[in-house]
C-alpha cells in the first residue's frame, strides 16, 4: 500500500476515533491523550521539526549557488513575495464573500460577555524588515527564526556561487549533508500514519461536539473558502501560469498536504513538502529549496481567509456592520500584515487581532473562534503549503521553457 493511501486511512480513523472520544467519559479521553495520542502525536511533529532547521539550511544555501547570479535570485524572490501578496487579497475577498453569503455570525446565540482574550501585539513592520539579517546566525538556528535562517542561507550560497573552485569541498560537503537529510526524510515519513491519526483524534476530542456544534455555521464558511481559493485561484494559477492539469498537481502534491492537515504547521511540514514537490512535480531544487521554506514563513492565505470570514462573523455578532471602507482596510491590513508579522508565534491570532482592533470589533471576540482554530488550522495549513508549491512549480516550468527556448536559439 503506498503511503498516500495509508496516511488517508489514518486521517479517517482518527476522524472517527476522535468523534468516538467526545462521547467516552472525560477521564478516559484525558488518559488516553495524555499517555497515547499526544505523545505519539509529538513525538512525530517532534521528527520532523528536528530535520527543518539543518534542512532549509543546506537547500537554501545549495539552491542559492546553484542559481549561480544573484540577480536571478532577486527576480525569483520578488515574483514569489507579489504572487504570494496577490492571492492573499484575493482570498480575503474569498472570505468576505462567503462570510456575507452564508452570515454565520446570525446562525446561533452567542455569549459575548463571557468572552475574553487579551491580543498579543505584532512587532512594527519596519523591526521585522531589519531583523530579518541575523545579528547571530547560530542563534538564529538554535531559536528557529526562519526568516533570519533564509537569509544567512542565501548569502553563503551566493559566496559560494562567486568562489567556485575555491570551495568545491564546501560544496560537496553540503551535497552530502543534503543526501544525508532527504534520507531521514524519507525515513520519518514511514511514521506519518501513526502521527497523523493521533493528531486529528487528539485534536476532534479535544475540541468536542458542543463547540463544533455551536460554531458549525462559522466552520463551514472557513472551509467553503480554503475550499473556493483552492479549486479557483490555485487552480487557474497552475493551469495559466504553470500550464499543466490542477487535478494533475493536486494528486501528485497529495501527501504533503495530509501531513500539513495532521501537523497544522507549513514548517513542520516543509522537509516532506520540499521532498514531494521535488520528486512528484518535478520542481526544480534550487527553485523549491528557496520558494517553499520562504513559503512557509510568509504565505498565509488560509489564514487570510479565517481572517476575513472571523471579521464577518464576529461583525454580525456584536451587531457592528462594515461599511466599504472598512472591508478595504481589512484587505490592506491583513495582506500587509502577512508579511509583517512573518515568523512570530501565533501568528494567525496577531493578525485577526490586528484587523479587529483596525474595524472596531471588540478582540475579545476571538475567544468565540479559538476553541475550533486548531480543527479549522489543519486545513489553512493544507492550503498555505499548496499555495507555496504552486509557485515553486509555476516558476520552475517557465524556468525550463525559457532554457529549452536559449537552447533551440
Amino acid at each position: 500500500m503506498s503511503l498516500t493511501k495509508k496516511i488517508m486511512i489514518a486521517l479517517l480513523l482518527g476522524v472517527i476515533a476522535g468523534i468516538g472520544l467526545t462521547f467516552a467519559p472525560q477521564p478516559i479521553f484525558t488518559g488516553l491523550d495524555n499517555y497515547l495520542l499526544g505523545p505519539i502525536g509529538q513525538i512525530f511533529i517532534n521528527l520532523i521539526m528536528m530535520l527543518v532547521v539543518p534542512l532549509v539550511f543546506v537547500s537554501i544555501t545549495l539552491g542559492t549557488a546553484g542559481l549561480g547570479e544573484p540577480a536571478k535570485l532577486g527576480k525569483m524572490g520578488i515574483y514569489t513575495v507579489v504572487f504570494f501578496l496577490i492571492t492573499t487579497a484575493v482570498a480575503i475577498c474569498i472570505g468576505f464573500g462567503v462570510g456575507y453569503l452564508l452570515e454565520p455570525g446570525k446562525a446561533g446565540v452567542f455569549n459575548t460577555e463571557a468572552a475574553e482574550y487579551e491580543a498579543q501585539t505584532a512587532p512594527p513592520v519596519m523591526e521585522t524588515l531589519i531583523n530579518i539579517i541575523p545579528d547571530n546566525p547560530i542563534a538564529s538556528m538554535a531559536s528557529g527564526d526562519m526568516l533570519q535562517i533564509i537569509a544567512f542561507a542565501i548569502f553563503i550560497g551566493i559566496a559560494l556561487a562567486f568562489l567556485g573552485e575555491k570551495t568545491i569541498g564546501i560544496y560537496r560537503l553540503f551535497e552530502q549533508a543534503n543526501e544525508i537529510l532527504n534520507w531521514l526524510v524519507n525515513l520519518v515519513m514511514k511514521t506519518a500514519p501513526y502521527g497523523a491519526f493521533a493528531l486529528i483524534a487528539s485534536a476532534i476530542g479535544n475540541a468536542g461536539l458542543d463547540a463544533l456544534g455551536s460554531m458549525a455555521m462559522y466552520m463551514v464558511a472557513v472551509i467553503l473558502g480554503l475550499i473556493v481559493h483552492g479549486a479557483l485561484t490555485y487552480s487557474l494559477a497552475i493551469w495559466g501560469l504553470g500550464k499543466t492539469n490542477p487535478l494533475k498537481f493536486y494528486k501528485a502534491f497529495f501527501p504533503a498536504m495530509s501531513v500539513a492537515f495532521s501537523t497544522s504547521s507549513s514548517t513542520a511540514t516543509l522537509p516532506i513538502s520540499m521532498k514531494t514537490a521535488q520528486e512528484n512535480l518535478g520542481v526544480k531544487k534550487e527553485i523549491s529549496s528557496f520558494v517553499q521554506p520562504l513559503g512557509a514563513t510568509i504565505n498565509m492565505d488560509g489564514t487570510a481567509i479565517m481572517q476575513a470570514v472571523a471579521t464577518v462573523f464576529l461583525s454580525q455578532v456584536y451587531a457592528n456592520p462594515l461599511d466599504f471602507t472598512d472591508l478595504l482596510l481589512v484587505v490592506l491590513t491583513a495582506t500587509l500584515a502577512s508579511v509583517g508579522t512573518a515568523g512570530v508565534p501565533g501568528v494567525g491570532m496577531i493578525m485577526l487581532a490586528m484587523v479587529l482592533g483596525q474595524v472596531g470589533i471588540p478582540v475579545e471576540g476571538i475567544a468565540l473562534v479559538i476553541g475550533v482554530d486548531r480543527l479549522l488550522d489543519m486545513l489553512r495549513t493544507s492550503l498555505n503549503i499548496t499555495g507555496d508549491a504552486a509557485i515553486a512549480y509555476i516558476i520552475s516550468e517557465n524556468d525550463e521553457i525559457k532554457e529549452l527556448k536559449a537552447e533551440q536559439s
